[in-house]
């Protein structure tokens, strides 16, 4: 059967009877897939903003690159499925709703100027599209893996700035800036707590830097984001999403450099909480 037939008897994004497949339809990200019940995303990695965009932006590149998540895409090899969006925030916000998820003055996004005018309502439109077909083939691919799968491991993988006084200013107070922050917020308690707390509990195990990072809770992202929000309305418990939120000790956020081996201690911790819960994901049936 040739794979426009599979696509269009499987759906939109994916092909194949048993392993999702990508299809043509997904090239807009980067997408691996290997069979398992663990999904890594890292939704804010890019940088790219479309051409028609860039004569409209009045946010440097520099300061642009600074709120971004920048080399969250390598963490994602700790999936069985690896997604990767290669556009910038600032262009769709796939953590944002619909309404707000592109950026159209400074109260969107921490003050920051973005356009130097009013973005088109046809270009907004265009973006909102690409939210929308994000949503769709992430329904698909969970709905996909369900199948095969009790329960589905995602992985929604950030980081954030510490240091927003500037480079030579003293960093945020640890209290309130854990070196790795779980987004717990949908993960529910009730069939996954014991999940959560051993996850926790590897990725403390594992010293970035040379020492063992904080790994705390709920603490600078109390209410989490709309992209877990969504995954928890729509699939409930069969779906424990954990976002770790890695503070950019693993980067300069200023100047861009990045600590290598900060970079992959941090993948191999994320890498130990996956192996230390993966039995917990069983196949279903």
């Amino acid at each position: 059967m040739a794979l426009r037939d599979i696509t269009a008897a499987r759906g939109r994004y994916f092909a194949g009877d048993d392993l999702p497949i990508p299809s043509p339809a997904t090239r807009e990200w980067n997408i691996a897939v290997s069979d398992g019940p663990v999904v890594a995303t890292a939704i804010h990695d890019g940088h790219r903003i479309r051409s028609a965009l860039r004569p409209l932006l009045a946010l440097p590149d520099a300061a642009r690159f600074r709120e971004e998540d920048p080399l969250t895409g390598l963490l994602t090899a700790v999936g069985d499925v690896r997604i990767q969006v290669p556009t910038s925030r600032f262009e769709l916000d796939h953590n944002r709703p619909r309404k707000g998820a592109v950026y159209t003055g400074p109260d969107d996004c921490w003050g920051l100027e973005v356009w130097r005018r009013p973005l088109p309502e046809s270009e907004i439109a265009r973006s909102l599209a690409g939210w929308d077909r994000f949503r769709s083939m992430v329904a698909e691919l969970l709905d996909r893996l369900l199948e095969r799968w009790d329960a589905v491991l995602l992985v929604d993988i950030h980081s954030y700035n510490h240091r927003r006084d500037g480079p030579d200013a003293d960093a945020a107070p640890q209290d309130d800036n854990p070196d790795i922050e779980l987004g717990l917020t949908t993960a529910d308690p009730a069939r996954w707590s014991a999940v959560t707390a051993r996850f926790a509990d590897a990725l403390r195990a594992t010293p970035i830097a040379g020492r063992m990072p904080d790994v705390r809770a709920n603490v600078r992202f109390p209410t989490g984001g709309d992209f877990p929000e969504w995954v928890y309305a729509r699939w409930g418990s069969r779906v424990c999403t954990i976002s770790p939120e890695y503070k950019k000790i693993f980067m300069d956020e200023h100047s861009g450099q990045a600590d290598i081996a900060a970079l992959y201690a941090m993948r191999d911790g994320l890498q130990a909480a996956v192996d230390a819960v993966r039995d917990d994901f069983r196949a279903a049936g």
